[in-house]
């Protein structure tokens, strides 16, 4: 028997999918995925779900482009748009109050939302995963950047995002992600991300460089200690800043330690959100 359900919605007129366990089991968790070419909430929460929903209400979904939800292409406000949907699905579903969990572009979009003067997301408690800080220039982003839908540039993708070579090495697990990318629009919904509208005006600082003074929610982020794709660090320099933040290092985890590492994330899931008072 799967740890989750899967569900339909439409949000806006936008036809969404979701993941969903724990129903009436504790305070709801909405968990978000990453933004690599062929994620989605069952690729990214699977080893995650059947955990949380012991104690918490979980909710996954795929977010715009991704999964089976509705391919949406936005070159103006592309993350904006992701967030608002992901309020709006909240909102459908009657959640008023929640605690998020987002990995990478997951995590960034929590982390952009909680210091933006609008804040769209009903967020009482946040954790981080390998989401905010600089990205790396290096062959490994370059990876997740230029994606052409072939086999082989998924493995790429693969390797990038894991430090155990296990995963990039398995030629079924690759397939499941190279099939998740190649889903009709999944590319141009999830490349228009990676470009900006002609005459647009270059960010005055760099898109990581938020500010976290204004996060007034607890925060816990969460580091990969292998993860080839972000500065060794860049968690603790992020908790630092926040008025009631806490940063961890996961080691041996690279780019999606909730994959790697289930157990251990689990774990400090579980703990977070069981001591940290909903804001």
């Amino acid at each position: 028997m799967s740890a989750f359900e899967r569900r339909t919605i439409v949000v806006d007129g936008l036809t969404t999918t979701y993941l969903e366990a724990g129903a009436g089991n504790g305070d709801p968790l909405v968990l978000l995925h990453g933004g690599e070419f062929g994620a989605s909430a069952e690729l990214g929460w699977e080893r995650t779900i059947g955990a949380l929903a012991e104690r918490h209400h979980v909710l996954a979904p795929d977010q715009l482009g991704y999964g089976g939800t509705a391919k949406v292409i936005d070159f103006n406000e592309g993350r904006r748009m992701r967030i608002r949907h992901v309020a709006r699905f909240c909102e459908e579903l009657g959640i008023r109050s929640a605690g998020f969990v987002g990995n990478s572009m997951g995590g960034l979009n929590l982390l952009v939302d909680a210091t933006s003067d609008d804040p769209l997301l009903p967020a009482n408690r946040i954790v981080a995963i390998c989401g905010g800080g600089e990205i790396l220039t290096n062959p490994h982003s370059a990876a997740l950047f230029d994606y052409d839908t072939t086999f082989e540039a998924m493995r790429r993708i693969v390797a990038a995002l894991f430090a155990d070579p296990a995963y990039a090495a398995d030629d079924e697990y690759v397939r499941r992600r190279h099939e998740s990318s190649l889903a009709p629009g999944a590319w141009e919904a999830i490349a228009a991300a990676r470009f900006r509208r002609p005459g647009a005006e270059k960010p005055s600082k760099p898109r990581w460089d938020l500010p976290y003074e204004r996060i007034g929610v607890p925060t816990l982020v969460i580091e990969g200690g292998a993860d080839k794709l972000k500065p060794a660090g860049w968690a603790a320099e992020i908790a630092e800043r926040l008025p009631d933040g806490r940063s961890l290092v996961i080691d041996g985890a690279g780019h999606c330690p909730q994959i790697e590492q289930p157990a251990r994330v689990n774990e400090i899931l579980l703990d977070f959100f069981a001591r940290m008072p909903a804001a």
